[in-house]
């Protein structure tokens, strides 16, 4: 009299038998029903084989020829987990494979029952079928799983590395190949580029969150896929591609980190095009965080590299000692670091920068035309000096005092 064991072991050998023709409609299911595994022949070739070798062992475990404790997942599936690794895939994808696999296999065996006469014996067959089944997924598909992660954080980390070393190599200027370079970022050169340096706070070392900022930036720009590079824990640079079409809102980043939580500081180089603009995108942006930092600029700041007076206060930076002497012959007590004079100060440069029209300031600064005046002429009072001379040393010494201004403000008299 036939048992379940017997009955299990008579279905292994039925699919042994169709080995490859069920191996072959498991991959079309696969293909058709899960769009997010890769199409191309080498990985299509993988997938063949870590589906063959599956259900090889599968009949093994079947037949008695194996324990469960002692099941492993085929070197042919978990190359495939590796290589989906290094594409990207995502593991719920790996994961449904399996399931999906288990589901046809399981439909096929099943269907093979109804030769079983005694309808007792069907049952406790089926129930040692799926029992077994679900034994065999649970222990390959941690396997699986495993070498998946292991993989991807072995690839990410070399993928870093290597992005590290071309995005360097990009901004010495070195020649290089631009497709192998593109290979290795991930990302076209050969468009319009918006580079970007991002930074939190001493200590916060959230780069999951700078992270997070480039994509809503690239979103909120209708951008495609950025290029995001750690550089330590809480410094990262990124370029977000912008095609063509070198047209952006130069106010929508910081309408978007006005919203958001203030971890994030952004500095945003000048749109370039091609593998120059991709540098010099760069340096613009590396340029405006110096000035950021020398002026402790608050958390969740944007400073753009196409404000003028960032452009001004990056080259004044370059000489520290020079910019202070600077400010103090320019701007005598007027460069005194206390509120009063910071008032002062920018209501004079505005003034400056609209041509000196009271009303103008008055509607750039929110001031009444009366409150303006005052304020210019206490501010060339303190200066000691007419505004016309020396104009231009003026400005440069207002705009270092404005971004600068911990590193070149003089200390108030008797302070």
């Amino acid at each position: 009299m036939s048992d379940p064991e017997t009955e299990l072991q008579r279905i292994a050998v039925l699919l042994a038998e169709r080995h490859r023709e069920l191996t072959a409609e498991l991959v079309d299911a696969f293909r058709e029903r899960i769009p997010e595994l890769p199409t191309d022949p080498a990985l299509v070739e993988l997938l063949v084989g870590s589906s063959g070798a599956n259900l090889e062992t599968f009949v093994h475990l079947m037949r008695g020829h194996m324990k469960v404790e002692d099941v492993h997942a085929p070197v042919a599936a978990v190359e495939y987990a590796r290589r989906l690794a290094q594409r990207g895939t995502s593991p719920s994808a790996l994961l449904r494979a399996y399931r999906i696999g288990q589901q046809l296999i399981l439909q096929w065996a099943h269907a093979q029952l109804v030769r079983v006469a005694d309808p007792t014996l069907a049952l406790r067959t089926a129930q040692l079928l799926t029992d077994t089944s679900f034994r065999y997924i649970d222990a390959v598909s941690e396997d699986v799983v495993e070498a998946y992660q292991a993989e991807r954080e072995r690839w990410l980390a070399n993928r870093s590395a290597v992005q590290r070393e071309t995005v360097e190599a990009l901004l010495r200027d070195e020649r290089r190949d631009v497709t192998t370079a593109e290979s290795s970022l991930g990302y076209r050169l050969r468009q319009h580029h918006l580079g970007l340096v991002l930074w939190t706070g001493p200590g916060a070392g959230d780069l999951a969150a700078a992270e997070r900022t480039v994509g809503a930036i690239a979103e909120r720009l209708g951008a495609g896929h950025p290029l995001f590079v750690p550089r330590d824990r809480e410094t990262a640079w990124a370029w977000v591609p912008i095609g063509r079409d070198a047209a952006t809102d130069p106010d929508a980043i910081e309408d978007l980190l006005g919203a958001r939580d203030g971890q994030v500081s952004v500095a945003v180089g000048p749109v370039g095009a091609g593998e120059p603009g991709f540098r010099t995108s760069h340096l613009g942006a590396a340029a405006a965080q110096q000035v950021a930092q020398l002026g402790q600029c608050p958390p969740g700041h944007v400073i753009r590299y196409d404000d003028p007076t960032v452009r001004a206060a990056a080259l004044l930076s370059r000489d520290l000692p020079v910019t202070r002497e600077l400010v103090r012959r320019s701007l005598g007590s007027l460069a005194e670091d206390t509120d009063g004079a910071a008032r002062l100060r920018e209501t004079l440069l505005a003034f400056l920068e609209e041509r000196e029209s009271y009303v103008a300031t008055a509607a750039r600064v929110h001031l009444h035309k009366n409150t303006v005046k005052y304020r210019v002429d206490r501010a060339v009072e303190a200066r000691g000096r007419p505004l016309g001379e020396e104009r231009l040393d003026l400005e440069l010494a207002l705009i270092a005092c404005r971004w600068l201004a911990p590193e070149v403000l003089l200390r108030p008299a008797g302070g």
